[in-house]
């Protein structure tokens, strides 16, 4: 165990020794970057928590971008392995929207039945 001692003690001795030996403009310099220092270890946490917001969210907008560019564009709704309608037949057998409808065209519902089956034999003629 003397010689880790002997070490630590040759070790502080040559730190002293230099120390006393620095030039004053050095010396200051060394003391202004040791106050930066603890002046920037002791900033409020919020404020290095507030720089990192930067960098997070310019990432967070590339990801986005980067989904909006890369997503699938194809809207059509996949069907079921065994569906035999087509997405063409089943658009017509919905009923539409109440709320964008004219409440005139709902009241003769039968009226319109009977002209779209009735249609299809006129137009033969």
């Amino acid at each position: 165990m003397n010689a880790p001692d002997n070490l630590e003690r040759r070790a502080r001795e040559l730190y002293r020794e230099a120390s006393r030996r620095i030039d004053p403009a050095t010396a200051g310099r060394l003391r202004a970057a040791r106050r930066e220092a603890l002046a920037a270890a002791a900033a409020p946490a919020h404020l290095r928590f507030a720089r990192m917001l930067v960098p997070a969210g310019a990432f967070a907008a590339i990801a986005v971008a980067a989904l909006m560019v890369f997503s699938p564009r194809d809207s059509a709704p996949v069907q079921a392995p065994g569906a035999t309608q087509t997405v063409e037949a089943t658009d017509g057998d919905l009923p539409p929207d109440l709320g964008n409808t004219d409440p005139s065209l709902m009241q003769n519902l039968d009226f319109y039945d009977w002209l779209a089956t009735n249609d299809s034999s006129q137009a033969s003629r």
